[in-house]
């Protein structure tokens, strides 16, 4: 390792992950991040989830502290980040990284209560996050914020909820971008495409009915790089590069990391 993040504190939320036969985008964040000499505060709102991530980052040699805070609850993550700064004095890096689907559908065919809660979930867990790291970051006149929205909301996709949650995260990313440069504050989205992560293959899975091997095998397929689905390392490296001082000069960016599906819109 480089040491790219040392001696900077930084916030993952969503660092635990659906249990799986492979590794989540939040955990694979988390554990390079503090390879690269970051003090990891790993936050999920299941303890267990998060103490998960500590532990396989502690038996590396690595610094990480749990924290099962509620993004979408304003008063937990107000407490998240007071602890934080109490303990810390700064915060550097904000990784937000929880999104849902469950329960999305076409239009005409949605349950409300669906929408409902896929959008205040998919947004809420970045924007209170970003509320109320702001100003910390502000105060320092550094830091960078990486938000994890995905492909889906600039390709087409018929999960209208979910699309329009990560179309809202990525006007949301923006922004932020423009509104705090002048603070010396960096923000920007990574847009996963096709990934072999848990949430994605266990949950399609699960909610289709079908075979995890032949799910892989059918997303593998559309992949044009390869013809190869990405891991939750490829969005790991992706945030890693953001978080770090080498995208010093590098804001309001939407980066794709799909192997070539966006290069398809259009």
């Amino acid at each position: 390792m480089s040491d790219r993040l040392a001696g900077k504190v930084a916030v993952v939320v969503g660092a635990g992950q659906t249990p799986g036969d492979t590794i989540g985008n939040g955990r694979a964040t988390s554990i390079l991040f503090a390879r690269e000499g970051a003090h990891v505060i790993a936050v999920d709102r299941r303890r267990d989830a998060a103490e998960e991530t500590v532990t396989m980052i502690r038996a590396e040699g690595f610094e990480a502290e749990a924290n099962d805070a509620d993004a979408t609850d304003e008063a937990a993550v107000r407490d998240l980040v007071d602890a934080t700064v109490a303990d810390h004095g700064r915060i550097d890096v904000l990784h937000n990284n929880v999104g849902i689907g469950a329960g999305d559908s076409v239009a005409e065919a949605i349950e409300m209560d669906a929408w409902d809660r896929i959008l205040a979930v998919n947004l809420k867990s970045a924007v209170l996050p970003c509320k109320h790291v702001l100003p910390v970051m502000r105060g320092q006149g550094d830091g960078s914020i990486v938000n994890v929205s995905s492909l889906a909301a600039v390709a087409a996709s018929p999960l209208v909820a979910y699309k329009a949650s990560k179309a809202a995260l990525n006007a949301f990313t923006q922004s932020l971008a423009v509104t705090h440069a002048r603070d010396g504050i960096r923000v920007n989205a990574i847009l996963p495409g096709l990934m072999d992560t848990p949430m994605a293959i266990e949950g399609i899975a699960s909610a289709l009915g079908v075979d995890r091997d032949e799910l892989r095998a059918q997303r593998d397929a559309m992949v044009p790089l390869r013809h190869k689905m990405g891991t939750a390392w490829d969005v790991a490296h992706a945030a890693l590069f953001l978080a770090s001082d080498e995208a010093r000069f590098v804001t309001g960016v939407l980066l794709p990391v799909d192997g070539g599906q966006s290069a398809r819109v259009g």
